[in-house]
């Protein structure tokens, strides 16, 4: 008979592309979540929970500006008898669940609605380097809204949101552009050579493909520059590697509108309003984007915010594809250096924009909507770099055990504790070795221990022994210093919960992210 085959054994690893977050990591993330609603709290959001999973019909199209339909996301068939069960995916965002909801709900909901939302969401993508398949993000939008008022509000708010959190004014801008201008510079494009070989196709599909080629060159001119994207919109370049990109095979008069957009940016607002009226010709729907842009200005620098905080700026131009009129980014503006030690600024951490047409996918009307979605994980990384995450959250107290037959003492001492708001526990591996009972209190970073042996019992005392005043005169104090700075003190049984209280406030973290500049 042979020998049955031994089964391997499962690695312990999670799966490519997600992480396991522990509890300082979770501190952190829980607390700018508090401090993130609590602004849109202020400005009259409602929360709102939606479920992780939806249909894969109510999702729609995957992924902002890819088309790529069945991929993005993670997806599964239900079974049933016949085999033809709903197709289901997890949500790869906030605004898509928000759409159906709204459709669903929309007779009970005042309009306009206005909520926020905040969880993880999870997407089919190759991970790499701080990029993962789950993350989390906060949203907040306004359904029912047409005015630019609605935007303009969302930047102000989340100008308010960074500095909440621990962002300084100086370290931000929120930047701020509008498809609709974009749109003026397509129209004036078409317009620019309508009689030669290169005017846009006739074909409604050959047009938008035509208008992709465009808007996907157009997104590349933060990395490429105005030469580039110039070189792209004719006939192609060289990339660094030296392979040939072929472009979109514009003439140099059709060229130049886009130019004039990517570059409209001037040294004040009005400046850069008055060219991108330039940019967009005689295009109607440009120059009421343009309208826009001059509304949202006025808007946010009658709130009190000036251009360094919330600035108009066509090279703002991630996401246009998706959005139908302004769209912003929230980006942090302070240096860091990279993995290879190289300086560069830290980028974008938000974006959101107008989205009028996504709710219109279930009820077959046009629904007003605009939001934004906060990155949290990029956002906790950027106050890291700034040194705004200032400390580790305090551990427990712990009560020894050095009698496992007095449990029930220990566990009354961890109640009188927690019943005065003090984190603690009960030791509860093996207590024969009560060097092992330190070494666990300091992996658990705690503040105390508090020691009850049998001579203490009898005395009716206990032992508070102060764990992070020990270490640093463990660490700098010579023996005569130790002496005249103890770190163990005898007290009352019945004044244990005061003593434990004092030290515990004396050694508090600062809140686990720092507040921002005053508004």
């Amino acid at each position: 008979m042979s020998k049955q085959k031994k089964q391997p054994r499962p690695k312990a690893l999670p799966p490519k592309g997600f992480r396991d977050y522990f509890g300082a990591e979770v501190a952190e993330r829980g607390e700018m979540l508090r401090k993130i609603a609590g602004v849109y709290h202020r400005y009259g959001f409602d929360a709102l929970e939606s479920s992780g999973v939806e249909t894969v019909e109510a999702l729609g199209k995957f992924l902002p500006d890819v088309d790529r339909p069945n991929e993005g996301v993670f997806a599964w068939q239900e079974a049933d008898e016949d085999g033809k069960g709903d197709w289901l995916a997890l949500r790869y965002d906030l605004t898509a669940p928000l759409a159906r909801v709204y459709a669903q709900h929309r007779n009970d909901l005042p309009t306009p609605y206005r909520r926020y939302a905040m969880g993880p969401v999870w997407r089919n993508e190759k991970p790499g380097p701080g990029r993962f398949r789950q993350f989390y993000q906060c949203d907040a939008d306004t359904v029912g809204a047409p005015s630019v008022a609605a935007d303009a509000e969302i930047c102000m708010m989340l100008a308010d949101t960074l500095e909440a959190v621990g962002i300084p004014r100086g370290d931000y801008v929120i930047r701020v552009n509008n498809r609709k201008v974009l749109n003026g510079v397509l129209e004036a494009v078409a317009a620019a050579e309508a009689q030669t070989a290169d005017a846009p196709p006739a074909s409604y599909e050959d047009r938008g493909a035509w208008e992709a080629n465009i808007l996907r060159t157009i997104d590349k001119f933060d990395k490429v520059g105005a030469a580039g994207v110039r070189e792209l919109l004719g006939k192609g370049r060289l990339d660094a590697s030296g392979a040939y990109i072929d472009g979109v095979g514009l003439s140099e008069g059709q060229i130049e509108p886009v130019l004039a957009f990517l570059t409209s940016k001037g040294a004040t607002t009005a400046e850069t309003l008055a060219n991108l009226t330039a940019s967009v010709g005689s295009s109607e729907i440009g120059l009421e984007g343009v309208q826009e842009l001059e509304q949202i200005a006025a808007l946010v620098a009658a709130g009190g915010y000036d251009a360094a905080r919330i600035d108009i700026d066509p090279s703002v131009v991630r996401g246009l594809g998706y959005y139908t009129g302004p769209v912003f980014e929230a980006e942090l503006t302070f240096e860091i250096f990279d993995e290879k030690g190289r300086k560069r600024q830290f980028g974008s951490v938000a974006g959101g924009g107008r989205y009028d047409d996504l709710v219109k996918r279930f009820t077959g009307q046009s629904v007003p909507a605009t939001g934004v979605s906060i990155g949290v994980d990029r956002l906790l990384a950027a106050l890291r770099e700034k040194g705004r995450i200032t400390s580790q959250e305090q551990g427990p107290v712990i009560v020894t055990v050095m009698d496992k037959a007095r449990m029930a003492d220990y566990q009354a001492m961890a109640s009188e504790l927690r019943a005065a708001g003090i984190r603690a526990e009960v030791y509860l591996g093996n207590p024969k070795n009560f060097g092992n009972q330190l070494k666990y209190a300091d992996k658990r970073l705690s503040p105390v221990a508090v020691i009850e042996g049998g001579d203490e019992k009898e005395k009716g005392v206990v032992q508070i022994k102060d764990l992070i005043l020990g270490a640093q005169i463990a660490q700098t104090a010579t023996l005569e210093e130790w002496k005249d700075r103890p770190s163990q003190f005898e007290v009352p049984r019945a004044q244990m919960v005061d003593k434990v209280a004092e030290i515990v406030a004396l050694h508090a973290p600062a809140a686990a992210i720092e507040q921002g500049e005053e508004a």
